[in-house]
C-alpha cells in the first residue's frame, strides 16, 4: 500500500473516531453569550444578589432580555429565580407575595416553552413554597399539591438539580405540614438525607435536616448538623446563601434545646 493511501485511510479513521465522540458542553461563558448579552448582564448582576438593589437590577436585565427577544426559556426561568430571591428578602408582606406570584408566572412560561427541563418546574415549586410561607401554612394547603407535583417532575428529569433541590423542598414540605394534612417527619428525613447526598455543602440542605432532627428529638444529630453548617467553606455560587444559613445555624444553637446552661 502506498504512503499516500495509508494517509488517506488514517484520515478517514480519525474522522470516524471524532464523529463518534460525544459533543463537548460549551463553557459557561459561551453558554451565556449564546443566551444573549442582556441575559449575560443579568447573570453577572445575580452573582452580587446579596445587595438588594443589585438583585432588582438583575431582574430588570432579564426583563429587558425577554422584551428584546433573547432566549425566552433562559430569561423566564432566571426571572423566576431572581423573583424568589427578591421576594424572600422583601419585608413588606403584600409586596413579597406580589413578587413571588410574578416568579410563579415566569416559571410557568418556562415550563410551557420546555417542559422537559427541570429549571421551570423547580422554581415554580420554590416560589409557590415561599408564597405559601408568606400566607401561612394553613392558608396555603391548596399549594401543597402543585409544589409536590413540580418537585416530583424535577426528580424525574434531574434528581441532582440544584444539588438536591427537589428533595430539599419536599423534605421541608413534609416537615412544615401538620399531620392531618399529610405532614411526616419520617418522610421529611428521607428526602433531606437524599438532598444532603447531592449537596453536602449546601447550607439549606443541612439547616432543614437539623430542623427535622430536632422535631424527631434527635438533638445530638441536630446539633452536629448545625455545627457542620458553621464549618462550611461556601461554594462559589452560594456565598450569600451560605452566609445567611450560617447565621441561622448560630441562632438555632443559641436557643433551646441546644443552649447550654
Amino acid at each position: 500500500m502506498s504512503h499516500r493511501k495509508t494517509l488517506v485511510i488514517a484520515a478517514i479513521f480519525a474522522a470516524l473516531a471524532v464523529s463518534a465522540l460525544p459533543a463537548l458542553a460549551a463553557p459557561p461563558q459561551a453558554a451565556a453569550a449564546a443566551a444573549g448579552p442582556l441575559i449575560a448582564q443579568g447573570d453577572a448582576l445575580y452573582v452580587n444578589r446579596a445587595d438588594y438593589a443589585t438583585a432588582k437590577e438583575a431582574r430588570r436585565k432579564y426583563e429587558e432580555a425577554l422584551a428584546a427577544g433573547e432566549d425566552p426559556y433562559e430569561a423566564n426561568w432566571k426571572l423566576s429565580r431572581i423573583c424568589y430571591w427578591i421576594g424572600d428578602h422583601t419585608g413588606a408582606k403584600d409586596l413579597k407575595k406580589t413578587i413571588l406570584l410574578a416568579g410563579v408566572e415566569y416559571a410557568k412560561k418556562a415550563i410551557e416553552i420546555n417542559p422537559n427541563k427541570p429549571d421551570g418546574h423547580f422554581w415554580l415549586g420554590v416560589n409557590y413554597g415561599v408564597y405559601g410561607e408568606a400566607k401561612g401554612v394553613l392558608k396555603s394547603l391548596a399549594l401543597v399539591k402543585p409544589i409536590k407535583a413540580a418537585m416530583n417532575r424535577v426528580l424525574e428529569l434531574d434528581p441532582a438539580y440544584d444539588r438536591g433541590g427537589a428533595d430539599r423542598v419536599l423534605g421541608r414540605v413534609y416537615h412544615e405540614l401538620p399531620g392531618f394534612a399529610g405532614g411526616s417527619e419520617k418522610t421529611s428525613l428521607e428526602h433531606l438525607l437524599k438532598a444532603v447526598q447531592y449537596g453536602p455543602r449546601v447550607g439549606l440542605n443541612l439547616l432543614y435536616l437539623a430542623d427535622t432532627y430536632t422535631s424527631l428529638d434527635r438533638i445530638a444529630d441536630a446539633r452536629k448538623t448545625l455545627e457542620s453548617i458553621l464549618a462550611l467553606e461556601p461554594l462559589p455560587d452560594l456565598i450569600p446563601e451560605t452566609a445567611e444559613e450560617q447565621q441561622q445555624a448560630r441562632e438555632r444553637l443559641a436557643k433551646k434545646p441546644f443552649k447550654t446552661k
